[in-house]
């Protein structure tokens, strides 16, 4: 019997703690249909400026949460607007994900009680980029 591989699972859908930490904030035209190719949901933001927008449960001081993060942080999680995300979350890299690590990720993972991702959770994997990766069914 030969030894089966299970299926590489990325770290992000086991965490979501950037989700919960970090403000997220945009420019406008990323939320408008005919400005983008992806728009951000016109529900799932709050204007900021006539410039800025940030997705809604990212600007307050304590307890934030991106609404569209559905799941358990550091069991399983997906966000409902995957394919629409802005910006700044398709920008964001898990620690060692691109082989360097990614203080923002480290920190954000602390502050929910996950240790930091090391280069060995990527090792025997090919590297595999979240935007690769869809939303899991929760």
């Amino acid at each position: 019997m030969g030894l089966s591989q299970s299926p590489f699972v990325h770290p992000c859908v086991q965490c979501g703690a950037c989700c919960a930490i970090y403000r997220v904030e945009f420019y406008w035209r990323e939320g408008e249909p005919q400005d983008s190719d992806h728009p951000v949901p016109r529900s799932h933001f709050d204007e900021k400026s006539p410039l800025l927008r940030a997705m809604k449960g990212t600007s307050g001081k304590h307890h934030r949460r991106c609404v569209a993060l559905e799941g358990r942080i550091g069991e399983k999680v997906g966000c409902s607007i995957y394919s629409n995300r802005p910006t700044p979350c398709r920008a964001f890299a898990a620690s060692f994900e691109n082989g360097k690590r990614n203080p923002r990720c480290d920190e954000a993972r602390s502050a929910h009680g996950l240790k930091p991702l090391q280069r060995s959770d990527w090792s025997d994997q090919t590297p595999v980029s979240v935007d690769s990766v869809r939303t899991i069914e929760l």
